[in-house]
């Protein structure tokens, strides 16, 4: 357990520091975009209110804290499955995918959506979604779940 509590503080930490660096010191929410490397890496501001690409999103509170209370739920849920079982790649899929979630939560008490800002394109195709640390550690932590999921692990 303390394998899968450690990657997701480590996931919870470095999330919110690169939103902290990007929005405030680096002035995102002001600029509105950043190029970087263009088109391949730009920060551009986008406010999350609902799931995955914006889904669900309606502005209103009784949404925004259900997705709080999701992301706790799931996160607490895991890590209750979790308790005892697995080895080095489950824990680390459990904790990439705690941290985010818990990542993404902070954002939505803290600002009301949460904060994305990395948007990346590649030969020639326009990339019109934006993302950020803790969506990549959800993404690949639910990945190799899914991946080794059916796959006899050793505690």
């Amino acid at each position: 357990m303390r394998a899968i509590l450690l990657v997701a503080l480590a996931v919870f930490a470095f999330d919110q520091a690169t939103k902290h660096v990007v929005l405030f010191s680096l002035g995102l929410m002001d600029k509105g975009v950043i190029d970087i490397e263009p088109p391949f890496l730009r920060f551009v501001m986008a406010w999350n209110r609902g799931v995955n690409f914006g889904l669900g999103a309606s502005g209103s509170d009784l949404v925004r804290w259900g997705l709080v209370a999701l992301a706790v739920v799931i996160s607490v849920a895991l890590l209750v499955w979790a308790r005892g079982r697995g080895g080095f790649w489950f824990r680390l899929g459990v904790g990439l995918v705690v941290g985010g979630a818990i990542g993404n939560a902070l954002d939505r008490v803290r600002f009301g959506a949460v904060a994305d800002f990395l948007n990346m394109s590649c030969c020639g195709i326009d990339n019109p979604y934006v993302f950020n640390v803790a969506d990549i550690a959800i993404f690949a932590g639910a990945g190799l779940l899914i991946l080794i999921g059916g796959e006899k692990q050793r505690a």
